[in-house]
């Protein structure tokens, strides 16, 4: 992470006097990220192997470093420059909630709103997570409060897969040009698409459209 980052993992993840905080995008996806890529090779070195992998989000970066479909300077710099990205456009625009209902159900919800909230990912048959405005994801929280339909929000001021991930999308393109994907040594599971997936098709446009 060093050429990508401002900040020490180590300091970080120890906690030092005067680390940068987990409180910021761009060092809590990077510094997770690293932690996911440690302990699989913790596992690896004491004979655990993975038959497949699978992430979701910033997971599948990890995923894919663990497949051997990105090297570990490819992931870094796929976590680390995203994430700054989000940090320095999206941050502050937007958020993320979890609601406890289907996204059939879900969907029902939205159009009330005009664009500002979609779903982001669906967790489950009845978990679902929405992104969107601030001011839009605290109307929904408190029309799903008063159905007692459980909605918490998350501890992020960016919506992530949602449109307006589009803001960046020209960025991320130019700054993960350089990311050179290969063949993975064990299937790869891919939650962009749904299926196992060739994984040569890693680069920069799959990396925006996994947090788009």
């Amino acid at each position: 992470l060093a050429p990508y980052t401002d900040w020490s993992l180590v300091d970080v993840v120890r906690q030092a006097d005067g680390a940068s905080t987990l409180d910021r995008v761009d060092v809590v996806q990077p510094a997770t990220w690293a932690v996911m890529v440690s302990l699989a090779e913790l596992w690896r070195a004491h004979g655990v192997t993975p038959d497949a992998v699978i992430g979701h989000s910033q997971g599948e970066i990890a995923a894919a470093v663990v497949s051997g479909a990105l090297t570990l300077d490819d992931g870094a710099r796929v976590v680390a420059l995203r994430s700054q990205a989000i940090r320095r456009v999206l941050a502050g625009a937007g958020g993320m909630m979890s609601v406890q209902v289907s996204a059939a159900e879900a969907e029902k919800y939205l159009p009330a709103y005009g664009g500002a909230v979609s779903v982001a990912a669906v967790n489950g048959p009845h978990s679902v997570v929405l992104a969107g405005t601030p001011d839009a994801l605290d109307a929904l929280q408190a029309e799903f409060t008063s159905r007692d339909l459980r909605a918490r929000r998350i501890a992020v001021d960016y919506a992530s897969h949602s449109a307006q991930v589009e803001h960046i999308e020209a960025e991320l393109l130019d700054a993960l040009g350089a990311v050179a994907p290969r063949a993975a040594r064990v299937p790869f599971h891919s939650t962009v698409t749904g299926g196992t997936l060739g994984t040569t098709g890693l680069d920069a446009a799959y990396w925006y459209g996994n947090l788009r």
